[in-house]
């Protein structure tokens, strides 16, 4: 049984998320300041942010965490990134997150991701990603 931490200032993203961890510990926040003392009181297996959250949002959550274990501060933990559209995962690379899902989220997703983050791994969803066409050469 693991113990996650899910920052998100929506209601529906929270309950979304621990709908699909029933075996978990979940604790739950509501904004950015509040996670680094979070993780201090009691240090999370993981943490899934959602990316909007208040005025400190998932990126700022994860570079402040981040931040935090280079200064010894506090320990690492791995993040999942909950992004709002495909063009956001841009985003979740830069903040050092180790995963990340595109929304709509959906309960299998959600489990996939954390089993693989919490066995030590990195999660990238690919969803939505744009497919790749590949182009006749001309010339031949």
């Amino acid at each position: 049984m693991a113990d996650i931490l899910v920052v998100s200032d929506a209601p529906w993203v929270r309950r979304e998320v621990i709908a699909a961890l029933d075996d978990d510990t979940i604790r739950e926040v509501e904004t950015g300041d509040a996670v680094p003392p979070a993780v201090r009181e009691r240090r999370p297996d993981l943490v899934i942010t959602d990316l909007q959250v208040g005025s400190m949002g998932g990126m700022a959550i994860s570079l402040e965490l981040r931040l935090e274990e280079s200064g010894g501060r506090l320990p690492h933990v791995p993040v999942l990134m909950l992004c709002d559209r495909r063009a956001d995962v841009f985003l979740a690379r830069r903040s050092t997150a180790e995963g990340w899902l595109v929304k709509p989220l959906d309960s299998l997703r959600i489990r996939k991701a954390v089993r693989t983050l919490l066995a030590g791994g990195t999660f990238h969803d690919e969803t939505y990603k744009p497919p790749t066409v590949e182009v006749a050469d001309k010339a031949g």
